[in-house]
C-alpha cells in the first residue's frame, strides 16, 4: 500500500472525507488508506464562489470533500454549472476543459475535475479582468490507493 506524506504549516486546513482539520501547530501526517482530501489553498469557501468558474469549482468540491450526504447535490449542481457556462461562453477552449471535468467528475476522479476547474478559473478571471493571473499551482494527485 502506498502512502502519501504531506507537510503543513500552523493555521493550515485540510479537509478530509468531508471533516475540515485545522492545524495548530507545523505538523508531518501520513494518509496511509485512500481518502477525498483537500489541503491549503485547493480549498474554497462559500463566500469565494463568486464566478461562474468558481461555482463550478465550490460544486466539484462538495461532490468530491463534502459530507457523504451532500456529494450527490453537489455533483448535480456541477452538471447545472457547466451546462450553463458552456451555453454561454464563446471560448471553445473552455467548452472542451469544461466537457474535460465533468467527464472526470461523472469517472468519479473529482480530484483530476477540480484541476481542470481550476485553468477554467484563471481563464475566467483573465477574460473578466477580475484579478492579475497567479503563477500557476502545481496540485498533484493523490496516490492511488
Amino acid at each position: 500500500m502506498s502512502t502519501l506524506v504531506l507537510e503543513l504549516r500552523r493555521g493550515d486546513m485540510m479537509v478530509v472525507n468531508g471533516a475540515p482539520i485545522r492545524f495548530r501547530n507545523r505538523t508531518r501526517i501520513e494518509l496511509a488508506a485512500k481518502a477525498r482530501f483537500l489541503f491549503g489553498k485547493q480549498i474554497m469557501s462559500p463566500e469565494a464562489a463568486n464566478t461562474p468558474a468558481r461555482r463550478i469549482y465550490f460544486a466539484l468540491q462538495t461532490a468530491y470533500i463534502g459530507m457523504e450526504g451532500e456529494r450527490p447535490g453537489g455533483m448535480d449542481a456541477a452538471r447545472r454549472l457547466i451546462a450553463e457556462f458552456m451555453k454561454a461562453t464563446t471560448s471553445i477552449t473552455c467548452r472542451a476543459l469544461l466537457g474535460e471535468a465533468l467527464a472526470a467528475a461523472e469517472g468519479d476522479d473529482c480530484y483530476a475535475a477540480l484541476k481542470i476547474a481550476r485553468r477554467v478559473m484563471r481563464h475566467e478571471e483573465e477574460v473578466l479582468g477580475l484579478a492579475p493571473p497567479a503563477p500557476p499551482r502545481r496540485m498533484t494527485a493523490p496516490p492511488p490507493a
